[in-house]
């Protein structure tokens, strides 16, 4: 049976991203995705043919509707183009976006959600519970959203092509921006794959002209919500940045600590060693979520802390966890020459100790009052020392950029609390990371990966960059 059916090994493989590498146009390696043309021959005809004439006549290739251009030249990349032989000419200076879609590694999408169609069902186990994706709403706990449950998600799809940035899900990410200027305009768009080519986990999608600010601004085309449900479709995060020099060569970049840099809340880690924990918590949770003032809640929590000796500091230094890929984050940027700085709603003792670890140039954290005879903390700040709130951290930021002659198109803010959320607005590049759900809604990007050095791909860096920057030959540099 399989001797008299051709069609079988004839068929061709799914193409990979590292073939497209080599083809001019990108929509070329997608044909198997369209309508086949139709073949002027009868089974008959080809069941006659030797092998190798069968195979031949039923190559895919032999009937591409779409053929290379040979009067378009690229500059760079792959230029892919649904528009067959027509030119598409830009000027030089076009506007250019680019989007770096991440594949969320950490938490891929199991086909099975449902017991009753998993393979691996159990007796007893029981509906899973309705969910809200991180950064869709202000909140994941269904019991707190004030309105309707959300609409049903749309299936998951990394399940059936792959846990990375697929070729179907990158041309379905081609589609939708193609599909979003109002009016239609043609574009151009080409990507690279930042970590690897074969299965990337980071690509770097570029395209312009941008869609006409007048019909769809820059600030709505990253909260769209096309592109909202073709990441949580494809379980993918999709970071939006308009493309510059700037963009590339950064010059100040500061950080938020608790939860940032470091895995801890420094206040909840004190609160612990002398059993106000939860009460503490609870205050830190609503503070980062915005729901109170957080000038307001430091006050509070910082009362709270009442004669604890002043030496927890140096205790509390064992079990701070500094968050991965923060020491090579910070090492990569020192070798490109870039200030750094930690803007902390912490306190000043564990933020200079951080920055010495990580060789960050500046320290700003809350100054806690300690009594001078009983050497405990007195629950009080200090009052010559501002509170390091939202303003502040971005007062600071601008005046550190300000010192330096940078333009702040030049810096990068990186926070996950809502007293960052200004900060982050106001840098070049602000991103959330691992944040509140209320705080991935309004920040202008975020990232949920597993390690810090996620921000060197926003610059446009690839693995190999990466690699060579975090190298012990570059010890020299930094």
């Amino acid at each position: 049976m399989a001797a008299s059916n051709p069609t079988t090994a004839a068929r061709p493989q799914r193409p990979v991203l590292q073939h497209t590498l080599s083809s001019n146009s990108f929509i070329l390696d997608h044909q198997q995705y369209k309508p086949a043309v139709p073949i002027n021959q009868t089974i008959s005809n080809v069941l006659d043919q030797p092998n190798d004439a069968a195979l031949a006549s039923l190559s895919l290739n032999n009937y591409n509707p779409v053929s290379p251009d040979p009067d378009r030249v690229t500059e760079t990349g792959v230029t892919h183009s649904i528009f067959g032989h027509h030119d598409n000419p830009l000027p030089h200076d076009t506007p250019q976006l680019v989007a770096t879609i991440f594949y969320k590694s950490s938490n891929p999408i199991h086909p099975h959600l449902h017991p009753d169609s998993s393979r691996n069902v159990r007796s007893g186990d029981k509906l899973p519970s309705p969910m809200v994706p991180v950064g869709s709403a202000p909140t994941v706990d269904m019991e707190k959203i004030p309105r309707e449950p959300p609409a049903p998600e749309p299936e998951p799809l990394d399940h059936l092509y792959g846990p990375f940035v697929s070729q179907l899900c990158l041309t379905n990410f081609l589609q939708i921006i193609e599909s979003l200027p109002t009016p239609y305009q043609r574009m151009n768009t080409s990507h690279r794959c930042l970590d690897k080519h074969d299965q990337p986990r980071v690509v770097e999608v570029t395209f312009s002209p941008p869609p006409n600010p007048d019909y769809l601004t820059f600030t709505d085309l990253r909260k769209h919500e096309s592109i909202w449900r073709f990441e949580r479709e494809w379980n993918v995060e999709v970071v939006l940045q308009k493309e510059s020099v700037f963009r590339r060569h950064k010059r100040l970049v500061v950080f938020d600590m608790d939860s940032t840099l470091i895995q801890n809340e420094v206040i909840d880690e004190i609160a612990r060693f002398i059993g106000v924990e939860k009460q503490v918590s609870e205050i830190t949770e609503r503070a980062m979520n915005g729901e109170i003032d957080f000038s307001e809640s430091l006050r509070e929590r910082v009362s709270l802390l009442n004669g604890v000796p002043a030496d927890v500091f140096e205790k509390l230094k064992s079990v701070l966890t500094i968050s991965p890929g923060a020491r090579e984050l910070c090492k990569s940027l020192k070798s490109l020459g870039c200030k750094l700085a930690v803007l902390s709603g912490g306190f000043q003792p564990l933020a200079e100790w951080l920055a010495g670890e990580l060789g960050i140039d500046y320290a700003r954290a809350n100054h806690l009052e300690v009594d001078p005879v009983t050497q405990t903390l007195t629950g009080k700040l200090v009052p010559t020392y501002p509170i390091i709130d939202a303003e502040q951290k971005r007062s600071i930021l601008k005046s550190l950029a300000a010192e330096h002659n940078i333009p702040i198109s030049q810096t990068v803010a990186v926070g996950d609390g809502a007293n960052d959320l200004l900060m982050l607005h106001a840098a070049g590049l602000g991103v959330a990371w691992r944040a509140k759900s209320m705080v991935q809604l309004k920040a202008p990007t975020r990232l949920n990966g597993e390690s810090l050095l996620d921000v060197l791909y926003l610059m446009g860096m690839t693995k190999g960059d990466i690699n060579e920057l975090t190298s012990d030959s570059t010890d020299g540099l930094a």
